[in-house]
Formats: structure tokens, sequence, C-alpha cells
């Protein structure tokens, strides 16, 4: 149900763009959760967007670099990372749950971003 694009190769400084494509589920009943894993690190939420809700929760890590944009007619949720660095290297997915709150239903497949010179 969500199929993520984007990510792979960016300098230090360069910014992130991740694309999820939703299907079979919408943005008007589903809360889109952006979330990411470090190597030899947890998964850890970084993002919450509730459409239904009018309500989105970034974490204190990305506040100011972090841009997630919604398209309820193309049923995707964009997100763009500003000022990358090394440490910020990770599998980058998108999650659907039916409120912020909730646990997830669906995931995305993942998406490798590696921050390199």
């Amino acid at each position: 149900q969500l199929v993520e694009s984007g990510g792979g190769l960016v300098q230090p400084g360069g910014s992130l763009r991740l694309s999820c494509a939703l299907s079979r589920i919408t943005l008007r009943g589903y809360a889109i959760g952006c979330l990411r894993q470090a190597p030899g690190k947890e998964r850890e939420g970084v993002s919450c967007i509730n459409n239904k809700e009018g309500n989105t929760y970034n974490a204190d890590s990305v506040n100011g670099r972090l841009t997630i944009t919604t398209n309820n007619a193309k049923n995707t949720v964009k997100r763009q990372m500003n000022s990358l660095k090394p440490e910020n290297t990770a599998v980058e997915y998108c999650a659907a749950r039916t409120g912020c709150a909730q646990e997830y239903d669906y995931w995305g497949q993942g998406s490798q971003v590696t921050v390199s010179s």
C-alpha cells in the first residue's frame, strides 16, 4: 500500500527528497509517519502528518530541517530534509496508521539514504 522512491547518495550539507505513494488507502483516512533507522540503531519516528486532523508532529532533531508536503489528489507524501550530515545516513521509511498515536498498519519498503562525500 505504500511505495517509496528517492533517496540514494547525498553529499554533506545537501538535501534528501523522498516520496511515498499510497494505494488502496488514502491520506484522508490515514496518518503518515516518517521513520528512520541508522546503522546499528533502532528505528525511530521522525514525523507524523495527519491530514484528517490537520496536525503535523516533528521530532526535535529535525525541526527546521524537515518539510513534509501532501497531495490528496495524487495520494502522495513528499519529504525533504536539508543540511544533512554523515550521521544522518539511514534507511528512511514511511508508514501509515489511523492516527499519530496508533500502531502502524502499513509500511513502505524503505529507502537507503547515504550521506557521504
